[in-house]
């Protein structure tokens, strides 16, 4: 079964940091290309951050988030640091076979459930 498990979420003070796991099972996630997005309640879904081949990042999280990848553990990271309010949102990790287009707004096959994040004092 192909499955992607965020985790990490939760209740963090503005300034903070949290860190995100998307753990995928069924397939590897090394072949594919990675995304990290979120959607915040009447907002649309935002690309924060994606690998493929090279990493990138939406401009709100450039020089605060750092996606990363352990191959070893099938796994995908998001560290999330001098967090907003803003930030807050729930956050989804997915995969997509093809390496075709901006990997910040493609379409992808698979989608975690989502981890929700709040920034707050």
């Amino acid at each position: 079964q192909l499955q992607l498990v965020e985790s990490g979420g939760g209740l963090v003070q503005p300034g903070g940091s949290l860190r995100l796991s998307c753990a995928a099972s069924g397939f590897t996630l090394d072949s594919h290309v990675i995304g990290w997005f979120r959607q915040a309640p009447g907002k649309e879904r935002e690309g924060v951050s994606c690998i493929n081949m090279l990493i990138y990042y939406s401009n709100s999280v450039r020089g605060r988030f750092t996606i990363s990848r352990d191959n070893a553990k099938n796994t995908v990271y998001l560290q999330m640091n001098s967090l907003k309010p803003e930030d807050t949102a729930v956050y989804y990790c997915a995969a997509s076979r093809s390496r075709n287009g901006d990997c910040l707004t493609k379409s992808y096959d698979y989608w975690g459930q989502g981890t929700q994040v709040t920034v707050s004092s």
